[in-house]
């Protein structure tokens, strides 16, 4: 991954969890959906599962709260460590590594139950990581075992090219929070996404300004990708149908992978 995409994990780790209204209820919620889809598809329990995005934990902390053995990785050491750091303050017995999703070659464990990677980390992808990341991930599955990831829609941003998100207003009045996005097209499907993080405090308002860099990666692109990598029943998810924020997709490696 480019140094550019590491820097904005880096930058952002301490204040990641002010993005969400109420990060903890967000862990909770995201756990039901994710945990409750990864249960129907691989119903022994607990489920030994891989986070390869893990961020500053998210998802890692829910699914091990439900039980599940975790193994969490992610390129930024920082978010890594903050992580670990979540994890450790909740008592739950979840493995780290510092590993760059294209290769996974820290993760010395394999034969996981299922494999994640959420919150839109795909797109930060070239086409050529892409593949690698995809073959890395079937590496660490057992046979049969399930890939689940989330993208925003790009299908639907590709038709519409939005330039910003509406801001989104979080905290009570003593600690108010602003977040927005601002999206520079450098190409027809890249953009620079510029995130604004603006808190209020005795002293006034101060804004963070951090930056990253996607593409859009359509639904058709990364299930072609999954059937060339050994995976088999690709199936979408839409938010309407799953309850999760953004397009789920879910599919099986093949047992002669």
């Amino acid at each position: 991954m480019t140094e550019r995409i590491h820097s904005f994990y880096e930058a952002l780790t301490e204040d990641y969890h002010l993005i969400f209204e109420d990060w903890e209820r967000t862990i909770e919620r995201q756990a039901k959906v994710l945990g409750a889809l990864l249960e129907a598809e691989a119903p022994a329990h607990p489920l030994k599962i891989l986070d390869c995005a893990c961020g500053i934990g998210t998802q890692s902390i829910g699914f091990a709260a439900m039980g599940h053995q975790v193994v969490a990785s992610d390129l930024s050491r920082k978010a890594v460590n903050r992580a670990q750091r979540e994890a450790q303050s909740r008592s739950l017995p979840i493995s780290f590594r510092v590993s760059d999703m294209t290769s996974l070659r820290e993760v010395p464990e394999s034969g996981f139950d299922a494999v994640a990677a959420i919150d839109n980390a795909l797109p930060h992808l070239s086409a050529v990581q892409l593949r690698q990341a995809v073959m890395a991930m079937a590496s660490k599955l057992k046979p049969r075992g399930i890939f689940i990831a989330s993208i925003r829609d790009y299908d639907q941003i590709m038709r519409e090219k939005p330039t910003a998100q509406p801001p989104a207003f979080h905290g009570s009045q003593a600690s108010r929070r602003i977040i927005h996005q601002i999206w520079d097209w450098i190409e027809d499907d890249r953009y620079v996404l510029h995130l604004y993080i603006t808190t209020h405090s005795g002293r006034g308002w101060k804004t963070r300004h951090i930056v990253s860099e996607y593409r859009c990666l359509l639904r058709g692109e990364l299930s072609s990708v999954l059937t060339d990598a050994g995976f088999a029943e690709v199936r979408w998810l839409m938010p309407a149908e799953s309850g999760f924020y953004q397009p789920l997709v879910l599919a099986r490696l093949s047992a002669s992978v």
